[in-house]
């Protein structure tokens, strides 16, 4: 705390900031500097006596410019204390007033001479004194304020008080010496105090010497003993020290004075964790975290380094623990449920991740990544209702964020409302037309979803337009292949498309039947058989089944056909004509 600004200098509050010269300024320094040389040698110089008359004039001109200063008529006032200095320049009270004023006025160069002048004429005014320190310190001329303090401690009675002034100034050198000794007065002065001890130890441990930081603490904690912060602070020392053992002592003993301290809790875990004993670290951390004491901010940065750690067996139990403690002592937190959801994401628990990270903008709804997690999960757990209300939420509160509108649209497009879902995706595209990788994902979902309204032509631009970006695009080369076959159309190219998908993929089964049914398009059914046995032999998906029923029946094996149809049946997920072509032993398309 620095004393020195709190001092009532008169009757006046004296708050100013010097300001700095600047580049401009600095070649008339030296005519500035012959002014206040001049003034100091007309304020402190020997001069005649003034009359009778000049007193009472002086008085009379003294008392006026009290009164514009008391109305904060700065100008006016100094104009009449300037008067009056002509006539008594050796009034002390008159110096005071006028450097004062000067100060007041923002002018601390001009005001140093009058203050100098005052404390010469009355060196038993300590008021003199502490104007002259605060201009020396305004102008940053430290040693000279602590070398006023120095005088008038010597020289006025009782004014020990402004020894914590003078410590400050001593400080704010880095002077740690003579402020030691400075300390050691006022402690001889007026006993130990608090303060004192704790600068006393941040000044020992600026020097490094931790050995007497650590005793300056222990003085603290016996002068203050239910002070549960000092053993805190000493137990920090001991272990910055190397000495864990005495650290987990000292935090054991505020333990006694405050059982549920949570600082005492987690300092422990940490203690504890660097020796190696892991039970007794998670146990001390849980305790912790429990109490609602622990400030939020402190248990998400905790809960931010576990984060970085998974995933990780090891401490993903105790993370997750961590963060139902955090959600149960703060419940009104959006904080705590975002952080849950942040942990529980990389977990994999993906459902409680979305319904804590709804949790949290219930709270708070203003953090656009929360709903950006909230969507990304809900297309995860492949939840297309969630994903298209949640979605259309956000777009209330982030109606310009492309990402938005593509999440939109791709619950519609699983909901197969394929009107509402190009509308959205249109947008959207046209809200990322700078973000060339974002307008790809875009035309992803257009090709497809212009597919299902059978408006191929724009259907066939979207895809053209993902391969001129990315020619090895999977989901385009699959689906854009697959959808031409079904057309009968560009055969030659949906077999380009298709085959480059399976050299690169060999062992994917939905890339093979795509492929395969390309080539029975092309009535290659041989290679359509080869290909879906490949298929059959990684999936047992209910339309590779039916296709490769299909195939059989174009070879003439129709009792095979039959019975792959019936597997397909099984399976739930085969086309509209299943049962047809099971009941008719006839192949529909």
């Amino acid at each position: 705390m620095n004393r020195f600004r709190n001092i009532v200098l008169a009757a006046s509050c004296l708050a100013l900031v010097m300001v700095a010269e600047d580049s401009q300024a600095q070649s008339s320094r030296k005519k500035k500097e012959k002014v206040t040389r001049e003034t100091a040698e007309s304020a402190i110089a020997p001069v005649p006596q003034p009359s009778e008359q000049e007193k009472q004039i002086s008085e009379a001109l003294f008392l006026d410019g009290l009164k514009f200063f008391m109305l904060e008529d700065y100008d006016q006032a100094l104009k009449l204390f300037q008067k009056a200095h002509t006539l008594t320049p050796a009034n002390a009270a008159l110096n005071y007033k006028l450097a004062e004023t000067n100060l007041m006025l923002q002018k601390a160069t001009n005001a140093l001479p009058y203050a100098q002048a005052a404390v010469s004429q009355d060196p038993n005014n300590s008021y003199y004194y502490l104007l002259l320190a605060q201009l020396y310190t305004e102008q940053k001329q430290y040693t000279e304020a602590a070398q006023v303090f120095n005088d008038l401690l010597q020289k006025v009675p009782n004014t020990e008080q402004y020894l914590f002034n003078l410590a400050d100034l001593y400080m704010s050198q880095s002077k740690f010496e003579d402020a030691l000794k400075t300390y050691e007065r006022i402690e001889k002065q007026f006993g130990p105090i608090e303060q004192v001890s704790i600068s006393r130890q941040q000044i020992y441990l600026r020097q490094k010497n931790v050995a007497k930081a650590i005793a300056e603490g222990e003085k603290l904690i016996a002068t203050n003993p239910t002070e549960i912060r000092y053993f805190l602070a000493q137990a920090e020392l001991y272990n910055a020290s190397q000495k864990p053992d005495i650290a987990i002592e000292t935090l054991q003993r505020a333990l006694r004075l405050d059982p549920n301290n949570p600082f005492a809790h987690l300092m422990l875990s940490d203690l504890n964790r660097q020796k190696g004993n892991k039970a007794e670290s998670e146990r001390q951390a849980k305790l912790a975290f429990s109490s609602s004491e622990l400030e939020i901010d402190t248990k998400v940065r905790i809960l931010v380094d576990f984060i970085r750690q998974l995933p990780n067996p090891e401490v993903e139990k105790v993370a997750l623990d961590l963060v139902n403690l955090t959600i149960k002592a703060h419940p009104e937190e959006a904080k705590a449920y975002a952080v849950a959801g942040d942990l529980q994401a990389i977990a994999g628990k993906k459902e409680q991740a979305r319904n804590n990270y709804l949790k949290a903008v219930k709270l708070d709804d203003s953090h656009f990544k929360i709903w950006q997690q909230i969507v990304l999960l809900d297309a995860e757990l492949a939840q297309s209702d969630s994903l298209i209300k949640h979605s259309e939420q956000a777009l209330e509160l982030f109606p310009n964020q492309a990402v938005f509108w593509f999440y939109n649209g791709t619950g519609y497009l699983i909901e197969q409302n394929f009107d509402k879902a190009v509308k959205s995706l249109e947008y959207g595209k046209r809200l990322s037309a700078s973000e060339p990788e974002l307008v790809m994902q875009f035309n992803m979902q257009l090709g497809d979803g212009y597919n299902s309204l059978k408006n191929f032509k724009k259907s066939d631009e979207a895809y053209e337009a993902v391969l001129a970006q990315d020619a090895d695009n999977e989901h385009v080369l699959n689906n854009y292949s697959y959808f031409l076959s079904l057309r009968n159309e560009k055969l030659g190219k949906a077999k380009e498309m298709a085959d480059r998908l399976v050299r690169k993929h060999p062992n994917n089964p939905t890339y093979l039947d795509t492929y395969a049914w390309v080539l029975y398009k092309l009535e290659d059914y041989e290679g359509a058989l080869k290909h879906l046995e490949e298929a059959i032999a990684l999936s047992d998906d209910a339309t590779i089944v039916e296709h490769y029923g299909d195939v059989l029946f174009k070879i003439g094996k129709k009792d095979d056909a039959v019975r792959q149809w019936q597997k397909a049946k099984i399976k739930g997920e085969a086309s509209a004509y299943i049962d047809k072509k099971i009941k008719e032993k006839k192949l529909y398309e």
